[in-house]
This record gives C-alpha cells, sequence and structure tokens, in this order.
C-alpha cells in the first residue's frame, strides 16, 4: 500500500512538472519531449488505476506517434523565432481578451456544475467483477456503442491533423534541396563513375 501511494505521487508529480515545461519552456523541441515525459507518467498512473490497456493505448498512440510526430514537425519548421517574438506585443491585447473569456467560460462551467441525474443510478449499479469483463471489453463497449459517432469524429480530427503536418513539411522553402528519388534510381553507372588509368607513380593527379 504503502509502495503504490509513493509511486502515485511521483508519477503525479513529474506528469505536473511535465506539464509546466512544455508551456514554459522556450525551445519547442524541448517542450515535445516534456510532452512525452507528460504521457509516460501519465500511463504510470493509469497502470496503478489498474488500466493497464489504457495505459499502454497512450504509450503507443500517444508518446510513439502523435509526440514523435510533433517532435519531427517542429524540427523541420525552421521558425524564425525572433520574428515571433517581435510582434509579442502587438498581439498581447488579442491573446489577453481571448485569455479573459476562456477564464470566464472556466467560470461559468464551475458554478453550473451539477451531478448528472442519472449519476446516483450508475452510481449503484453493479459493477462486474474483473475475470468476467477485461479493460479491452469494457471500453469497446463504451466507444462503438454509445459514443460511435464522437469516436469516428476523434478519427477525422486526427486525420486532418496529419494532412496539415504533411503540408506544412512538404511546403516549397527557398534554398532547401529536396532529394529526388526517382532520379537516384534511374541514373546509369556510366553517368556517376569514371574510370582512368593512371601512369606509374604518377599518384592521384
Amino acid at each position: 500500500m504503502i509502495v503504490s501511494a509513493l509511486a502515485f505521487y511521483v508519477f503525479a508529480a513529474v506528469a505536473v512538472a511535465s506539464g509546466v515545461m512544455v508551456i514554459s519552456s522556450r525551445n519547442p523541441v524541448h517542450s515535445v519531449l516534456f510532452l512525452i515525459l507528460a504521457f509516460f507518467n501519465a500511463a504510470g498512473l493509469f497502470v496503478l488505476l489498474g488500466a493497464e490497456f489504457l495505459a499502454m493505448i497512450l504509450v503507443i498512440v500517444y508518446v510513439g506517434a502523435v509526440a514523435v510526430l510533433f517532435l519531427f514537425v517542429v524540427m523541420m519548421l525552421d521558425i524564425n523565432f525572433v520574428a515571433l517574438r517581435e510582434g509579442f506585443m502587438k498581439y498581447l491585447p488579442v491573446g489577453a481578451a481571448i485569455g479573459l473569456v476562456l477564464l470566464a467560460e472556466l467560470l461559468l462551467v464551475v458554478g453550473a456544475w451539477s451531478f448528472a441525474p442519472r449519476a446516483k443510478t450508475v452510481l449503484d449499479a453493479p459493477v462486474p467483477a474483473f475475470d468476467q469483463l477485461s479493460n479491452a471489453q469494457a471500453l469497446g463497449r463504451i466507444l462503438y456503442t454509445d459514443n460511435l459517432y464522437l469516436f469516428q469524429a476523434a478519427g477525422l480530427v486526427l486525420l486532418v491533423a496529419m494532412i496539415g503536418a504533411i503540408v506544412l513539411t512538404l511546403r516549397e522553402r527557398e534554398g532547401v534541396r529536396r532529394q529526388n528519388a526517382g532520379a537516384q534510381i534511374a541514373r546509369r553507372r556510366e553517368d556517376v563513375i569514371e574510370i582512368r588509368k593512371l601512369p606509374a607513380g604518377g599518384g592521384g593527379q
């Protein structure tokens, strides 16, 4: 019991610290690396809760795909941070106004928070034993029955994000040499190799 409580506090503290570093780090590559660390600690919290399936999905999908994609996109975009910092004060009033609107919305949500009418019946419903219903089976019932349309909408959002990342990476930029795989495959040996017969003692001149 003490070991699990200690592991919970360690995972939670590192996850919160990683989240703070994601938004406070000046280097975007470091931010993505801290994001990966936060995902790993969140997976550890899922394991402590007994939801090992969610932990594996979090590591495989978010760490193995989404976070790595973010990292490569950030490294390939070649963002001019000097130009971004120059326009900070110009957009500060707009950003502050948007922040105030979001804060007001959060306060309204917290102020109007209440229990759902069906919450009491859900809490009183019998929970099946762990040997009768696995985490994957329970999650599948929720995703593909009650929340099927929301699940499909989330898939479309991820598809749009993937297409956007590809478009940003493949945009035309001056001074960037791109690989032409077709030209490399179609080249002949005579075009790239020249055989010369050097006289004895002539060296490589």
